[in-house]
């Protein structure tokens, strides 16, 4: 018989991959949104809005807007954690400003660039979850309330979510563009809510 295997923890390149991947994947799913007038949920749909309000590129503003969650991240969920996260958060803030200028949409419906976009955002922050990082910002506090008290990550991010669009009906020109970005929202709150589970796969 053979013998269990002493350590399941990810190796640096294995880690490498999984960042590009994940943070590529969330970064596309925001080129999408932005082309939209949409948002998302979470920190990086805090961003999203931030950027329309501003004027500045989701990039900077987005990395900006994570740098106090950090130390919460360092106190609470340790160095190793808090280190991956800035890697993913500086990544998809590089990738999301490189894209902006690289892609561009001849048509792509509402609804389903909506859908899709919280397709492949949810998919994207699966991948950085399970390689011990996230997105920062409400991204740090869900983990950490799904890894000290069970609460699923999901639906932490899912209440936060909710106060965001409700601010997002005063900032966004069309209650349609809410109603849109919520769909999507919600699509990524149910992948990470689905698949991100204690009992079915944490990695470190």
């Amino acid at each position: 018989m053979n013998e269990p295997h002493k350590s399941l923890a990810h190796k640096p390149s294995e880690d490498a991959l999984a960042f590009l991947v994940g943070a590529a994947l969330c970064a596309f799913a925001v080129t999408m949104l932005t082309h939209l007038g949409l948002i998302t949920g979470q920190t990086a749909g805090l961003g999203v809005l931030l950027s329309y309000v501003t004027g500045y590129g989701f990039g900077p503003v987005f990395f900006v807007l994570n740098l106090p969650f950090y130390v919460f991240a360092w106190l609470r969920m340790g160095p190793r954690f808090t280190i991956k996260s800035f890697i993913a958060v500086g990544l998809v803030s590089i990738l999301t400003m490189l894209m902006e200028d690289r892609i561009r949409f001849e048509l792509l419906d509402p609804l389903l660039g909506a859908l899709l976009a919280g397709a492949v955002a949810g998919m994207g922050l699966i991948v950085l979850f399970r390689h011990g990082a996230s997105l920062g910002g409400i991204g740090v506090v869900a983990l950490w309330a799904q890894d000290r008290i069970g609460v699923q990550a999901g639906w932490v991010q899912l209440g936060f979510d909710a106060v965001l669009f409700f601010v997002a009906i005063f900032v966004l020109p069309d209650l349609q563009l809410v109603a849109l970005s919520l769909a999507g929202a919600v699509v990524v709150n149910l992948i990470v809510g689905v698949n991100h589970r204690r009992d079915r796969y944490v990695a470190r």
